[in-house]
């Protein structure tokens, strides 16, 4: 008998017990669709934080005071008070270093008319928003001037303009508004970007550093500064250009420890990046022992069917049917239950991934990748769960087949 006479007969055979094939390719179903499904989660996870991280800024380094320590107690990072406006003008911009901006915030009271909300006023330069790859919805950013001037002038975020007007269309430019009974003119809107994650970018003001150093904070030191290298591969390069500029500026010598850090964006994306697809890879295999279930009860159906079948099997090797008929017929049924369970999977999958991903709002990503190892991995099951049963069967003495009852 050949080959496709073989699948033919696997079929025919399969076709006679319907609901059993359908029970029994139902544990392959829900693993692999479990397996799709925990893997695409995993994936729109990393490819969210992944996003986040990279919607922080452009190549961005930043640079945070050091911790202090007094009498061997040791504050949180960031409290000293070591970084200033003249620590900008010493780290180099070159070949590494594309643009530096100096940052400070702090939360304070706005009013416009009869509206109010409190949030986040950020000081800094007209570099921000090369840094931190701002767009305006409307009006300019803060220039150079500005910042020499001590200008009062503010760019606020999409969320701000909705609490203070209630209207996230109203036309705010060239209004003043006051941030701690101080005045300041409008002069831009941000476009809207939404929740990075860390913090929002929509509901703070940006003012000139200097404005808000003088007007609003009262010192002039610097909560840190942040720096945009010029592409991914001169990252370290800046770093450690930053590093020995600010180590010259603060005459910290060698063997000494830095009053400050340098907090590495493509670092911190890799760790993430890390985390995130070791998670998956952890959920992808605990959906993946169900699969195991799956073939165990492949396994378990097809010596079932060997046993109901022992006659059949006689009769055929009685009229000339050999071993390699009888093994290849049993062995393309197990593949034929674990490859369209497998396929049944992938959709399920698919779907399920999807309609996980809108109740949680997050995203998701089905890889091509993930699709063709569930699917070989759910082929494999099948020929390895089917060896077994196939070859008792092929083993069987016709005589003895013939006569059991």
């Amino acid at each position: 008998m050949n080959f496709i006479e073989s699948i033919r007969v696997s079929l025919r055979a399969l076709q006679a017990n319907k609901l059993r094939s359908a029970l029994t390719m139902l544990g392959m179903i829900i693993g692999v669709a479990a397996v799709i499904a925990m893997v695409g989660i995993g994936n729109g996870a990393t490819a969210s934080i992944t996003s986040q991280i990279q919607g922080l800024g452009s190549n961005l380094l930043t640079v945070s005071p050091g911790q202090s320590n007094s009498g061997g107690v040791r504050g949180g990072a960031g409290s000293l008070t070591t970084l200033t406006i003249t620590d900008l003008n010493k780290i180099p911009i070159g070949t590494a270093v594309k643009a530096v901006a100096p940052y400070t915030d702090n939360d304070y009271q706005v009013v416009l008319g009869s509206g109010n909300t409190s949030t986040q006023i950020s000081g800094t330069n007209e570099s921000y928003e090369v840094i931190k790859n701002v767009t305006m919805a409307s009006g300019r950013f803060i220039t150079k001037a500005d910042v020499d001037s001590n200008a009062r002038v503010a760019v606020l975020g999409a969320t701000v303009v909705t609490n203070l007007t209630g209207d996230p269309n109203t036309d705010i430019i060239g209004k003043t508004i006051k941030i701690n009974n101080i005045p300041f003119q409008v002069i831009g809107v941000t476009t809207a970007t939404g929740s990075s994650g860390f913090m929002s970018s929509d509901n703070m003001i940006l003012a000139p550093i200097t404005t808000v150093q003088e007007r609003l904070i009262g010192k002039n030191t610097l909560r840190s500064i942040l720096i945009s290298a010029s592409s991914p591969d001169l990252m370290q390069t800046a770093q450690d250009e930053i590093t020995i500029a600010l180590e010259q500026a603060h005459k910290i010598h060698a063997g000494k420890a830095d009053d400050f850090t340098i907090q590495n964006q493509a670092d911190i994306l890799a760790s993430m990046q890390g985390v995130t697809q070791t998670l998956t890879m952890l959920l992808g295999g605990i959906a993946g022992i169900s699969l195991l279930v799956g073939g165990i009860g492949i396994m378990n159906i097809m010596l079932v069917s060997v046993t109901e079948r022992t006659r059949e099997i006689g009769i055929r090797k009685a009229i000339g049917a050999r071993s390699k008929d009888i093994l290849t017929q049993f062995l393309i049924e197990a593949i034929v239950l674990s490859v369209l369970g497998g396929g049944i999977g992938i959709a399920l999958g698919t779907a399920g991934s999807s309609m996980i991903g809108t109740a949680l709002n997050m995203s998701t990503s089905i890889s091509l990748t993930s699709v063709l190892v569930a699917f070989c991995f759910s082929a494999a099951i099948g020929i390895v769960f089917g060896v077994f049963p196939a070859r008792k069967a092929a083993a069987m003495d016709p005589i003895d087949a013939l006569r059991f009852e």
